[in-house]
């Protein structure tokens, strides 16, 4: 599954669509306002909410979490540092865990189990100004899983990097 996510996705407080290839709109990311912490909800074409990200307010590391139905799915945070690419952890509550890596602020990395692909986001197969694609690899992959992972470790990324600005 291909999915179109338009740069400007990110703002607190707006709403935008993930677009399938087609043009389809396929989910709505739901900016939630004047919240003391960064909090998006992740909904499908009819509006029932998949998952909630929300950034944990007190950590040692920057972390965000992803909750569905009120429980907690995931935590994700930035891994020990590293010279050429980012790495992020997704820990699932059932102990699995997802490994992030790349060039999270180009839009270019990928999200992998065990070494195996799941998700690769990437601006390189489009033409469109401002907008990269997320390539969900297998089609049993929980695709509102995989985009909230993604959409953490940006938010995440460009927090760090506003830090060092």
């Amino acid at each position: 599954m291909r999915l179109l996510v338009r740069e400007r996705l990110f703002a607190i407080g707006d709403d935008y669509w993930i677009e399938d290839t087609e043009g389809r709109k396929v989910f709505l990311v739901d900016g939630k306002a004047l919240r003391v912490r960064d909090t998006f909800e992740l909904k499908d074409a009819n509006g029932r909410v998949l998952v909630e990200l929300r950034q944990k307010l007190i950590s040692i590391r920057d972390t965000m979490i992803i909750e569905r139905a009120g429980e907690e799915l995931a935590r994700v945070k930035k891994k020990h540092l590293s010279l050429l690419r980012n790495h992020y952890r997704v820990v699932m509550a059932d102990g699995t865990e997802l490994d992030v890596s790349g060039k999270i602020l180009d839009r270019e990395f990928a999200v992998d189990h065990d070494g195996e692909l799941l998700a690769q986001i990437s601006r390189r197969w489009l033409s469109i100004r401002d907008t990269y694609g997320i390539d969900i690899v297998r089609e049993d992959a929980d695709a509102s899983l995989l985009i909230a992972v993604a959409m953490c470790v940006i938010v995440l990324a460009e927090k760090e990097h506003d830090k060092d600005d």
